[in-house]
């Protein structure tokens, strides 16, 4: 696992940090980037730049760092626009690489054709960075980037480093030592000026735990472009943390008190906090995102740990010396923030589901990482149910002969979202989970596959799937209107193994042996000898919703979004709408479904009415979108009302099901006992609710509903065995 600091690594028994010696550049043609040279976000151009590839930033927040070991001389770079206008990209410095100052600031177009730009750093910075501040619209190439070496001046210059990496006046350096025992800790003393002696008058040690720290090795002078040794030696009085200054008094010009401020751990960890944090709370609780909060420890550690679980209290604790992650595992946890704030927001949530919490706190960088784990913080919550606006549906009555046209005009139009912000907007902040050393996982919809990959996600091994193919619209082949960028369409789906498989073939389900397999997935012919994809069951019903809402949300008087049939020249065939209304009553909406149907309102404006309601999929014949007048609900669903045994505990059947109102609950028990019964609407909420007595064996037990409004419902008994679901159609 990654170290909690990204400024420090290990490098045992001490942690310091690499960087670029100059003169210093890249043109971006290797795989590996130069020492010093880091990024978040960026990626390639492999066909574009001064001289290709170069480097590309494509969201807000992508950045390449340079950190380097000493003044600097003039920067060139590069820079070239891909439709950029009205955003601001910037090349800024810094000294510490904290606080951070601009050079150049890119704020209007740029022209496509790479222009050279020249920036003189300040002679006290030692990093820079090509920060893309907030995109607007479009992408942005840095190459050729080039820094020069500071002119060389007869003044002498100290720079002291550690394993041969720079420690900055006012940085800090940790190490270790067995409690009572002497540790050296070797630095070595720089003079990079030319001409020179560089003159060291005293070297003194003050602060809270001095008498721990004594310097046992120290040069007088150092002659010019040359270097020597100083030697501190740790002999820790006590566990925990132990802290000293270091100074160095020298005839720097304007160094001449070079400051390091030591962190010594005694026995090998920092001090341990004395608490935890207080005061868990949460906002913005939304079926698909929340935010927790936390008030600081009565003595502020340097950071916090959350560990996060969906299905019951957290009961792990973080493990000393570890530095976690976000998405690491701990135990039935995940880690899901690490740092010194007091509040995160929490993604990857269902709607109406319980979420537990603890935060521990923690001090020292790994590997001296101690952490408060007696009595950690702790709390859950429960999201929200369906965000669907109470008035929404209004106007709409499946009574109606203008129905198909009444939803129609509901959900369309809505905004664009554009299919190029697919992976900022859905992935990065629905569908992607945090998983271990930082990165993320994003799961393929038909196939199940878990793709781990580092943000921002590149569509090569994955694409974004139109579930109602591209090919099947009127408006094939343009791609520019917002029926191709519709998220209510577009799914995460592996590319060679599900998506260029399935091609423009209708889903189905395959009779025999299938023709292709990839893990949940799989492509061969059906029942009546055609040719058909067949998605993973967890798919079935998402798949057919989506279906039948872009033929509901595009069908126009003069554009017949109806299902094709024939599909093509070569598919002589169309999509069977009885199978999918099938798979929609056997797979309904599920709690991250109803979420990811609140997440793309927030986003476009609109809703999928056939996740809000199930039964008005009933009421549509897809083949023509005309409507269908009494229909039998639910439709073509034969097979529903088995039971949905999620413990090992004995099934139950519901009969007459579908029903009226009244009917016969058929279970087994093991003992006399009170069963409690509950009745779940499709939100997940608790409409009806009663205890029966049960006798060892059979029971049947009757209920009647005949005052709860028609729908799909969930049947729950609940018992000493555990817990057992059935579904029920309420006509």
């Amino acid at each position: 696992m990654k170290g909690l600091f990204i400024s420090l690594i290990v490098l045992s028994p001490f942690v310091v940090t690499g960087q670029a010696s100059l003169p210093a550049s890249w043109s971006f043609t290797i795989a590996n980037y130069p020492n010093g040279w880091t990024t978040l976000g960026t990626g390639f151009y492999t066909g574009s730049g001064n001289t290709p590839p170069s480097c590309r930033f494509d969201n807000t927040g992508d950045w390449l760092q340079i950190y380097f070991a000493a003044a600097a001389g003039p920067v060139s770079y590069f820079i070239t626009g891909n439709n950029f206008s009205g955003g601001t990209f910037e090349l800024m410095e810094s000294v510490n690489g904290t606080m951070w100052t601009t050079l150049n600031s890119f704020t209007t177009s740029m022209p496509v054709a790479p222009i050279q730009f020249i920036a003189q750093p300040n002679a006290a910075s030692r990093y820079l960075r090509f920060f893309y501040t907030a995109k607007l619209n479009g992408n942005v190439g840095i190459d050729d980037v080039n820094i020069a070496t500071a002119p060389a001046g007869p003044q002498q210059e100290i720079n002291i480093t550690y394993a041969s990496n720079a420690v900055l006046t006012g940085g800090s350096c940790w190490f270790s030592s067995p409690v009572s025992l002497t540790t050296p800790v070797q630095f070595t003393v720089e003079n990079s000026g030319t001409v020179n002696t560089l003159n060291l008058a005293s070297v003194s040690i003050s602060g809270t735990n001095a008498p721990d720290f004594s310097v046992s090795v120290f040069p007088s002078s150092v002659a010019a472009a040359s270097t020597g040794n100083m030697v501190i030696d740790f002999t820790p009085s006590g566990p925990g943390t132990r802290v000293a200054t270091l100074m160095v008094t020298n005839n720097d010009a304007d160094e001449s008190a070079y400051i390091l401020n030591l962190y010594g751990a005694g026995g090998g960890f920092a001090t341990e906090p004395i608490s935890a944090p207080v005061n868990l709370s949460f906002s913005n609780v939304k079926s698909y995102r929340l935010k927790v909060y936390w008030s600081a420890a009565s003595t502020p550690p340097d950071g916090y740990i959350v560990l996060r679980r969906d299905d019951g209290p957290v009961t792990d604790a973080p493990a000393d010396g570890v530095a976690y992650d976000v998405g690491d595992a701990v135990g039935a946890s995940k880690v899901a923030y690490v740092g010194n704030d007091l509040s995160y927001w929490a993604n990857n949530i269902g709607a109406n589901s319980n979420y537990h919490f603890a935060v521990f706190s923690w001090n020292g960088p790994a590997p001296y990482t101690n952490y408060f784990e007696s009595s950690p913080l702790s709390g859950n919550v429960l999201s929200s149910g369906s965000m669907q606006p109470s008035s929404y549906y209004s106007s709409i009555s499946t009574a109606a002969p203008t129905f198909v046209d009444d939803l129609t005009a509901l959900i369309n139009p809505h905004t664009d979202n554009y299919y190029s912000n697919y992976g900022p907007r859905m992935v990065s902040l629905f569908w992607s989970r945090d998983t271990s050393d930082g990165d993320k996982v994003i799961t393929c919809v038909y196939s199940g596959e878990n793709y781990i990959f580092s943000e921002p996600l590149q569509w090569n091994v994955f694409s974004r799937e139109h579930t109602y193919c591209h090919s099947w619209m009127p408006t094939y082949p343009g791609s520019a209107g917002p029926e191709y960028s519709d998220y209510f369409n577009l799914y995460p789906t592996n590319q060679a193994n599900a998506n260029a498989i399935r091609s423009n073939y209708p889903l189905g389900e395959i009779s025999g042996t299938p023709t292709f397999t990839y893990l949940g997935c799989s492509f061969g012919l059906d029942i009546n000898g055609r040719a058909v994809f067949e998605p993973r069951d967890d798919q079935k019903g998402d798949a057919a919703r989506s279906l039948f809402y872009m033929a509901t949300c595009y069908n126009t008087t003069t554009q017949n979004w109806s299902f094709p049939d024939p599909i093509s020249t070569t598919i002589l065939y169309g999509q069977d709408q009885n199978l999918l209304k099938k798979w929609h009553f056997e797979d309904p909406p599920d709690a991250r479904e109803i979420a990811k149907n609140d997440f793309i309102d927030s986003l476009q404006g609109n809703r999928n009415p056939f996740i809000d309601s199930v039964n008005y999929a009933c009421y549509i014949d897809f083949r023509t979108m005309g409507k269908i007048a009494g229909p039998a609900i639910p439709c073509e669903s034969s097979t529903i009302g088995a039971s949905e045994n999620y413990l090992n505990v004995p099934g139950l059947t519901l009969w007459p099901n579908p029903t009226g109102g009244i009917f016969t609950i058929y279970c087994q028990t093991k003992s006399n006992e009170s069963i409690e019964i509950r009745v779940l609407d499709m939100n997940g909420r608790t409409v009806y609710a009663q205890n029966a007595n049960a006798v060892p064996g059979n029971n049947a037990l009757s209920l009647d509903l005949c005052q709860i409004s028609s729908g799909l419902y969930t049947i729950q008994l609940i018992s000493s065995d555990g817990v057992v679901n059935g579904r029920l159609f309420l006509q």
